[in-house]
């Protein structure tokens, strides 16, 4: 690894982090152990990997909500998120990759190729999947293996994704030299609804008029969820739900002020990626409700742990990861009614679409969203964006528009 561009990368992110995230008042005591892990990200927790592996464990690197935690577990395989969300080595990527891809993808790449990513070495296997075509191709590339993700939902590609899920089982059993077995199997299914369990608690704080926890933190919390050690991080959101009991009991809100309460859908913001939660909500937004893969359409559904045998716990996996309702899929029509079940549950006042720039699929459909928003009389803002804060003065004078449109709006009489 080169330590001397790496050293430039943490510094980047840390400066980034107290910016951003640690420069607001008012924020749960709990949050120290989330602003440490993110540090840790590049540090102790690259040396807790090195340990298990050193004690004979497999490792996977993954880029995806859709490869299934509970079977890679249950094989002893660690599964490592990889999915970049620092501006920093965007520019390394171009070396192998066009310009006009995604962010994520060339901020992912761009690490490897400037050999600063502290898991390249600390894997047995990687494992794409086909949610973009981006992806599809640089998996190719690099020859990884791959989970086929159907482009529509009829029963023959239920089928296929049953398929797809099984393959990866004998994939990770393969690798490791262990047998999935029923009892472990029930156990990592359990393990993992407990961390989809405790995000849901957290978040089920910002339904309240006064939320103690922000959307910057409540972000934070559900990046670190899929890089650190699953039994770590259930422990620290126990503790911080605990403080944020607290403070709903003593009134004390994460928030200094009562702006427009936000629905941020959309792509995901993968950790270091903080940017458009902070341009609005420094412009005096609340973000209360997060719609993306870094938010409800990971922790919303849990995986049935009513199956006792082998094969029905398979299923039932494979159905859980079936129903998140990604923008790969056409129609997608689970997640217009997803969003608008979220704007009636959480009292949203606004929804801000965050797409990452020459993500298709998620631009394309915001115009099917817009459409539903507007049916429903809720404003709407598309921010299409990358990871760079070049654009943050132009986004935060987009946002201020924004909530004065929406603060017009709730001053009319009904």
């Amino acid at each position: 690894m080169n330590l001397e561009l790496h050293d430039q990368l943490v510094a980047y992110n840390d400066a980034l982090h107290e910016r951003t995230c640690r420069a607001a008042r008012n924020r749960p005591a709990a949050m120290e152990f989330f602003d440490r892990a993110f540090h840790a990200s590049h540090a102790e927790r690259v040396e807790e990997i090195l340990e298990y592996r050193a004690k004979g464990g497999k490792s996977i690197g993954t880029f995806c909500i859709y490869v299934p935690d509970e079977i890679a577990l249950a094989a002893g395989v660690l599964p490592i998120p990889l999915c970049g969300g620092s501006h920093w080595p965007v520019d390394y990527a171009d070396k192998m990759f066009p310009r006009d891809i995604c962010p994520l993808i060339r901020s992912t790449f761009g690490m490897v190729f400037s050999n600063t990513c502290p898991y390249r070495r600390l894997k047995d296997g990687v494992v794409g999947e086909t949610t973009c075509d981006a992806k599809k191709k640089a998996w190719d590339l690099l020859g990884f293996e791959v989970m086929e993700v159907p482009q529509k939902k009829n029963e023959m590609d239920r089928a296929l994704w049953h398929s797809e899920v099984r393959r990866f089982r004998e994939y990770v059993e393969k690798l490791s030299g262990v047998t999935v077995t029923v009892s472990k199997l029930k156990e990592t299914i359990a393990l993992v609804n407990k961390r989809r369990r405790v995000l849901q608690q957290i978040n089920a704080f910002r339904r309240l008029p006064d939320p103690p926890i922000s959307g910057l933190d409540a972000l934070l919390v559900s990046q670190i969820a899929l890089n650190q050690d699953v039994q770590v991080f259930i422990a620290a959101c126990e503790e911080l739900i605990s403080e944020l009991e607290s403070r709903v009991k003593q009134g004390i809100s994460s928030y200094e002020w009562r702006g427009p309460r936000i629905l941020l859908a959309g792509t995901p913001s993968p950790m270091g990626n903080v940017k458009v939660h902070y341009a609005l909500e420094s412009s005096g937004l609340q973000v209360v409700a997060d719609e993306s893969c870094t938010g409800m359409r990971y922790y919303r559904d849990l995986v049935d742990e009513s199956p006792d045998d082998l094969d029905g716990m398979m299923a039932a996996i494979a159905d859980r990861y079936f129903s998140i309702d990604c923008a790969c899929f056409s129609p997608n029509t689970e997640r217009v009614q997803n969003i608008l079940k979220t704007v009636r549950e959480y009292d949203i006042d606004g929804v801000a679409q965050s797409i990452l720039a020459f993500c298709h699929t998620y631009n394309i459909e915001a115009k099917v969203i817009d459409k539903a928003l507007a049916s429903a009389n809720v404003p709407s803002l598309k921010i299409v964006t990358d990871f760079s804060f070049e654009d943050l003065e132009q986004l935060k004078v987009r946002i201020e528009s924004f909530g004065e449109l929406i603060q017009s709006k709730k001053a009319q009489p009904a």
